[in-house]
């Protein structure tokens, strides 16, 4: 294991809790983009394999950094309300061991996802670092008992509903980027198109307008789409991710005071099944 890397995965995960763990997801999404064209361009692949998702803006190192100091200047610090806050930049606190345990789970991020990708798990691995890492955010930082009741929280808010009206409308919209998405992703065959784009869309959330999250809908319609060459299929796996994602994120942070990432969970559930079957 590179040690260059180890040191330059703790930046990536300072870098993480100074912009906040959503902001920097979403930084990941504009520098996909860009390596994205790259690509299309002819160019070098490096910025989106070696900087969107490495070190320095990999979900699993700056995200999961973020989410980890998040939880740490909420529920150690006293700084935030909640640590399912992620849009929080934690900056401002002007706290430097907040910063050390962004970079800490970096590093955690970085090993857990070599570990992964050495296993030969057929999973997306940096989904499954990103969950892996929450879990071990909230049994560090969080209350004992991992799901254990936060009563801080707005119950109202935190409810899933299961109305017919709302399943019905994330069946749409999976099956609507899944058809696109697929689509686009079979003519490029850049895997992580869509994912990208979704990460970038992100940034309507950080300002306040009430947008869906789409990354775990269009990688995993992506990973369909070119494991068939199938746009349906692709699009049928699209609303399954829908769907599943809306269950997980009703549930795995209910009564918490951490942030395990329903997207991510969502995607390396799903990726998992798709590399079984396909």
């Amino acid at each position: 294991m590179n040690i260059q890397l180890i040191f330059a995965a703790f930046g990536g995960g300072i870098l993480g809790a100074a912009l906040g763990a959503l902001p920097a997801f979403i930084f990941t999404g504009f520098i996909g983009l860009i390596g994205i064209s790259v690509i299309a361009a002819g160019g070098s692949a490096t910025i989106l394999n070696d900087i969107t998702f490495g070190t320095l803006l990999g979900p699993h190192i700056a995200f999961a950094g973020g989410v980890a100091a998040t939880a740490f200047a909420a529920n150690k610090r006293n700084h935030l309300e909640t640590g399912l806050d992620i849009t929080a930049a934690l900056n401002k606190y002007g706290d430097p061991m907040i910063l050390v345990i962004g970079g800490l789970f970096g590093i955690i991020g970085f090993i857990l996802n070599s570990v992964f990708v050495n296993m030969n798990i057929p999973t997306d691995t940096v989904a499954l670092t990103v969950f892996t890492s929450g879990l071990i955010a909230r049994i560090l930082f969080g209350e004992i008992n991992i799901f254990r009741k936060f009563k801080n929280v707005n119950r109202k808010e935190k409810n899933i509903t299961l109305e017919s009206s709302v399943i019905l409308r994330d069946a749409i919209i999976g099956l609507g980027l899944g058809l696109v998405i697929s689509y686009l992703i079979i003519l490029t065959e850049i895997t992580t198109l869509g994912f990208c784009i979704s990460a970038a869309s992100l940034i309507f959330v950080q300002m306040g307008f009430e947008i869906p999250t789409t990354h775990h809908i269009t990688m995993v319609a992506g990973y369909a789409a070119m494991a068939t060459g199938n746009m349906f299929i692709g699009a049928l796996a699209a609303v399954i991710a829908s769907l599943l994602g809306t269950l997980i994120g009703g549930t795995i942070n209910i009564d918490s005071n951490t942030y395990i990432d329903p997207p991510a969970t969502t995607i390396f559930i799903c990726s998992f099944l798709i590399f079984i079957i396909f």
